[in-house]
């Protein structure tokens, strides 16, 4: 069922870097980066894989994403809850069920035999749908997604992710050219100040993660070797 409190958008993010931060889901490391799906080192790392193993937390979350979104594009806005392949598959199902909505998901690509698809469960010519995924870095991953549902024939104008980095100044655009409204609970900066609040690193690595979501190129380019 639909969540009946509302909590305010700056107290949801911050309970959300707390709920990652004691889950160990995010985690910084200035000494020995972390390396990222594109090679370039990161002195931060997350995994909202990890979220749908405790269930207090994902319960919680998952309130707090169909709050955000109701309350931000509308109560009666959505007709199918769509989920990226496969991070965003048990989330999008989460929310569907708050929502009262169908769910569905979308492959990364056509499953290469069958019916060759792309969509697998339902979703109809004209259909309203929101795409949730786990989070997003620069937006550009959410396109391909966004363009399997339009082929459809449905419309797909929002987003909705648990992480949103924060630090690539290109993602509004990237996301806004296509007609796309991103919604998000919390970001690097979020779990940034809630780490600094509960003093869950040393005060070397918060600078260093400080200069990083600064300035994300300059520092990864200082690293490579």
């Amino acid at each position: 069922m639909v969540p009946s409190s509302y909590p305010e958008p700056s107290e949801i993010a911050r309970l959300t870097a707390r709920m990652l931060l004691e889950i160990q889901a995010v985690d910084f490391n200035s000494s020995d980066p972390f390396t990222l799906a594109s090679g370039l080192p990161s002195p931060t790392y997350v995994d909202c894989r990890k979220l749908v193993s405790y269930p207090r937390i994902r319960s919680t979350l998952m309130d707090f994403m169909t709050i955000t979104v109701m309350r931000n594009a509308g109560f009666e806005a959505f007709d199918n809850v769509a989920g990226g392949e496969t991070a965003g598959i048990p989330f999008a199902a989460l929310v569907a069920e708050r929502m009262g909505l169908p769910m569905s998901y979308v492959r990364k690509k056509p499953k290469g035999y069958g019916r060759n698809a792309r969509i697998e469960g339902t979703m109809q010519d004209g259909e309203r749908v929101l795409l949730v995924e786990d989070l997003t870095t620069d937006g550009g991953s959410k396109l391909s997604f966004v363009d399997a549902i339009r082929e459809t024939g449905a419309t797909c104008n929002h987003t909705a992710v648990i992480f949103y980095y924060d630090i690539f100044p290109q993602t509004a655009k990237t996301l806004g050219d296509h007609g796309v409204t991103l919604h998000h609970l919390c970001t690097w900066w979020d779990v940034l100040k809630e780490a600094k609040a509960q003093q869950a690193f040393d005060s070397e690595t918060l600078i260093e993660v400080e200069s990083f979501l600064n300035s994300p190129v300059a520092w990864q380019q200082a690293r490579q070797h």
